[in-house]
């Protein structure tokens, strides 16, 4: 059975070297949902609570949100970030408070100080699907990831891992490695 979740971001991005409107720097609302997959777990009655679907997700995902994101090799990049090294805001702004952890992968490199992602490949509604199950395939069984920005869309359905995430009987959420349920303190 699987539990999914949506959320909505807000970002800024373009097509470098694209030969249509999409070259131009635009923001769009982006819904993405992500589903996970198990058995229901019997002291819960639920796969996996959807609202600790979000939490684990959005640690990462909330970088991406009202945020630029940029291919590394759009000459964009070097002419914001001094835009943003001279109003002082580069290594962040009081304002700045929804940010998580930086990350860097093969596919892409968050900077939540300054609102920006800077990506391998040019930000595709397919490359966001990407990005999102590389950074969550440890944390979350993903079953499917569809990613729809404006009229456009795609999705991916992937083979859930074969082991089940070892969960809490009380909340459902995952155990950690030491057996130890994180929001109620349950132990195996």
């Amino acid at each position: 059975m699987r539990s999914f979740t949506t959320f909505d971001l807000q970002y800024a991005h373009r097509f470098f070297g694209f030969k249509g409107e999409a070259q131009y720097l635009h923001g769009h609302t982006g819904i993405l949902t992500i589903e996970v997959e198990d058995t229901v777990n019997m002291g819960v009655n639920m796969v996996f609570p959807c609202n600790e679907i979000q939490k684990t997700a959005w640690e990462v995902l909330q970088n991406f949100d009202h945020a630029l994101i940029l291919r590394e090799d759009d000459p964009l990049l070097p002419a914001i970030l001094g835009v943003y090294e001279a109003q002082g805001i580069k290594d962040g702004a009081p304002t700045n408070k929804q940010k998580g952890p930086a990350f860097k992968t093969e596919l892409a490199t968050a900077y939540p100080e300054c609102r920006l992602v800077v990506t391998k490949e040019t930000m595709t509604v397919e490359g966001m699907i990407k990005i999102v199950y590389d950074l969550l395939k440890d944390k979350l069984n993903i079953a499917k990831i569809t990613f729809t920005s404006g009229v456009n869309g795609a999705t991916e359905e992937y083979e859930p891992q074969k082991d089940s995430i070892d969960r809490c009987p009380l909340c459902g959420i995952a155990l950690n490695e030491n057996g130890v349920c994180p929001k109620c303190g349950y132990k195996k």
